[in-house]
């Protein structure tokens, strides 16, 4: 398998599971309910960064 196949999988795999982790956070106590369009954009956004962090890390041991 090539490398950059191998950090694809990472960061699409990383992706999923921070979506996941987020989606428990009980967002309508710090955001407006009445703009879900808002609250669903930060869930999507935090996801993508915890994921390249993840991904980020995870590359690291994959480099030793």
């Amino acid at each position: 398998m090539s490398y950059k196949f191998i950090s694809v999988c990472i960061a699409l795999f990383s992706f999923v599971v921070s979506f996941y982790a987020l989606s428990a956070i009980k967002f309508d106590k710090f955001c407006q309910v009445e703009k879900p369009a808002k609250v669903q954009t930060l869930l999507i956004v935090l996801s993508f960064a915890l994921a390249g962090l993840v991904a980020n890390f995870l590359m690291m041991f994959i480099n030793f």
